[in-house]
């Protein structure tokens, strides 16, 4: 097992520079996951890691080495990719052991480190198929096995999901986790889908533009998002952004277009510069209520998803548009006026200028 630090790391590609000076430390044996929108620069920094792409600035550490300059195949590393990347005229077991015996590891050794892996993936039984004959998540266990007969001290994902279907997708998450678990080594996991980084993750690392926005655990992430970006990419569905006046003086009021809410003096210190200014309030959409006594933002219904257990509202206000996510017991009309209320606490505060959030 191995740490994994990162040092100043720039990355251009031409005039475009996609990474900008990205530090971060992947503790021993964590499951670290960046995650980010398509474009963000996380597949290039995994790729950098994995030595597939070299750095225009920057130091990459695999444990206390430096491995700017060692190729690939004697970093240490195992990579799965999206496609699989498998060897079609190659049988389960060929593609397994096919990076072993170019290492000239010794038969035997060879025969017992993919039967372990495959006993792992249950996929003992499809050693002999070819990936033509296997399903799309019969594909990516003999991907992750290749990875696990090496036996590396970093494991590297790259979006390995994002080709199977919703049900499939689920069942591979919890597969993972219980492989990490078991083997204990330090994974780098690349996503787009914040699902997967929320369930997955020991630690998240949101990521925009080529920056890191936030690395925290994922219950502090979602419970305090560093900024509006963040707010708004991970929770599904997003979190309601409004903007409002502040007012402290008996009370907090927050008076925005259509609005206005009062609650108790905020013990949100950190209001107090922003008298008489506009901030944006973020609000989750499972912490609106609907008031059945008129109070609170009134809006009007639009849409009504359910979804089961719970029902996604989905109202205008003004010419903003809020989701509630309430109980399926909930019964409302299409076009009905309704009341929305939130609990102070449960309100997030961002500087409306900067993005970042008011403490």
């Amino acid at each position: 097992m191995a740490e994994v630090t990162l040092k100043g790391i720039k990355k251009s590609f031409g005039d475009i520079q996609v990474l900008h000076d990205v530090n971060l430390e992947v503790i021993d044996g964590e499951f670290l996951v960046l995650v980010g929108p398509s474009g963000c620069g996380k597949s290039t920094l995994l790729r950098i890691v994995a030595g597939l792409e070299n750095t225009t600035e920057g130091e990459i550490f695999i444990g206390s080495e430096l491995v700017n300059d060692v190729p690939p195949k004697n970093r240490s590393i195992a990579m799965v990719f999206q496609n699989y990347a498998l060897y079609p005229h190659m049988n389960v077991y060929d593609n397994m052991a096919f990076g072993l015996k170019l290492k000239k590891v010794p038969v035997s050794e060879i025969k017992e480190r993919v039967n372990a892996a495959a006993d792992i993936l249950g996929i003992e039984d499809y050693l002999k198929r070819k990936p033509k004959e296997m399903s799309g998540g019969q594909r990516q266990r003999v991907a992750v096995g290749r990875a696990i007969v090496r036996d590396p001290s970093v494991f590297l994902f790259d979006e390995p999901l994002s080709n199977l279907d919703a049900k499939l997708r689920v069942q591979m998450r919890s597969e993972i986790k219980k492989l990490h678990k078991r083997l204990k080594t330090t994974m780098m996991y690349v996503t787009h889908d914040q699902v997967e980084a929320m369930t997955m993750g020991d630690r998240i690392v949101v990521m925009k533009d080529g920056y890191l926005m936030q690395s925290d655990s994922p219950l502090e992430i979602y419970r305090h998002p560093a900024n509006k970006f963040v707010a708004s990419f991970i929770g599904s569905p997003s979190m309601n952004f409004l903007e409002a006046e502040v007012s402290i003086n008996s009370d907090l009021v927050l008076k925005g277009n259509h609005f206005s809410l009062k609650y108790p003096k905020s013990k949100n210190t950190g209001l107090k510069p922003y008298q008489g200014k506009k901030v944006t309030l973020g609000i989750r959409p499972e912490h609106l209520n609907i008031d059945p006594k008129g109070k609170g933002i009134e809006v009007e219904l639009d849409v009504s998803e359910l979804m089961g257990s719970e029902s996604y509202l989905h109202a205008r206000l003004g010419e903003a548009e809020i989701i509630a996510r309430v109980g399926a017991e909930d019964s409302v009309q299409l076009g009905e006026k309704l009341h929305f209320t939130a609990e102070e606490k449960y309100i997030h505060y961002f500087d409306t200028q900067t993005g970042e959030r008011i403490n």
